[in-house]
């Protein structure tokens, strides 16, 4: 497979989700997912694990150890569009306490007998500001969707 662009790449919200949803499948059969228009850039987002440290008296060096794992947050840069389902979706989900399925969609398969890439997971949209900026730029929506699971990648796959 070829380096690619996030050009194309897609992202959708669904319903609420339980802890329960953890495969690929379960998060398949979730809807609806809801496509959030006029994304600009996606940020970054994936698991990292927290750095805990010992130091030993006897030999004075700091050691370390993984900790818990964090999947960060996925920071989404959003065009306004007061019309535009997912934004609506988006924005309602903001509001409540509950985690939604996410669903991404990278624009990377390596030719036309296979499919792109897929990313699952359970988030917590934590924000939907609006950023109006200044003069001569895009009015935007500055969300923040707090990962509280693992993220879920189904590599491209050959379409039957």
């Amino acid at each position: 497979m070829a380096v690619t662009t996030t050009s194309g790449t897609k992202v959708w919200i669904g319903p609420v989700a339980t802890n329960a949803t953890d495969t690929s499948a379960e998060y398949a059969a979730l809807t609806p997912y809801v496509l959030i228009g006029e994304v600009e850039s996606y940020g970054d987002f994936g698991d990292s694990a927290a750095d805990v440290t010992f130091t030993s008296v006897g030999d004075a060096r700091v050691r370390h150890f993984k900790g818990a794992r964090d999947a960060g947050t996925l920071s989404l840069t959003i065009g306004r569009d007061p019309a535009d389902a997912g934004q609506i979706a988006l924005k309602a989900a903001e509001l409540t306490k509950f985690e939604y399925a996410i669903k991404i969609e990278a624009a990377d398969a390596p030719d036309v007998n296979k499919t792109n890439t897929i990313y699952y997971f359970r988030g917590l949209v934590r924000t939907a500001k609006s950023s109006y900026g200044s003069n001569d730029q895009v009015v935007k929506i500055m969300a923040e969707i707090g990962i509280n699971s693992p993220i879920l990648e189904i590599p491209p796959a050959t379409i039957i």
